[in-house]
């Protein structure tokens, strides 16, 4: 393959991770900078590289870049000598979302709870549809632990493998 041609699969890649998101409800940019830099050599890139390589504009890098910052996705590094900050996806930051998202299911577990208890005593089939969401956040809230578990004994075995996820 090509220069070229390389860089066009890149260019689409970084879309597609930009529109991934997007449909989760982040913004294209957001994906479309994680996008980049899981794929940019060197890892670390400044906001002026991530603006050339993304065709785009700095303030919009700048509003990223600082979101995924924030999400503790990426990470902000300075670096002796230099005047300009670079960014970097952070290893485990992945991980740091999908335990944040945990969070929020036990939150949605507990609201939902309220809710059986508002519908306690009425029309069973209206508690059935909470009963039902509830279980789901339930289920996901006690399994994700062990499996974020065996994700870090995994992580760890592809790091010491030379092929981090």
């Amino acid at each position: 393959m090509n220069g070229e041609q390389q860089r066009l699969r890149e260019r689409q890649f970084v879309e597609q991770v930009g529109l991934l998101f997007e449909q989760l409800g982040g913004t294209r940019m957001d994906g479309r900078v994680r996008g980049w830099l899981l794929i940019c050599d060197p890892p670390r890139q400044s906001a002026g590289e991530l603006a050339e390589a993304l065709m785009a504009s700095k303030g919009s890098i700048s509003t990223a870049t600082r979101q995924l910052v924030q999400m503790g996705v990426v990470e902000r590094l300075s670096l002796p000598g230099q005047r300009r900050d670079y960014f970097i996806i952070k290893r485990d930051g992945m991980d740091k979302l999908i335990y944040k998202r945990l969070a929020v299911m036990t939150e949605f577990r507990r609201l939902f709870e309220q809710g059986m208890e508002l519908l306690r005593g009425k029309n069973p089939e209206l508690r059935k549809r909470l009963e039902i969401i509830h279980g789901m956040y339930a289920f996901f809230e006690r399994e994700m632990p062990a499996l974020m578990e065996r994700w870090e004994r995994e992580r760890n075995r592809l790091a010491a493998s030379g092929r981090e996820g």
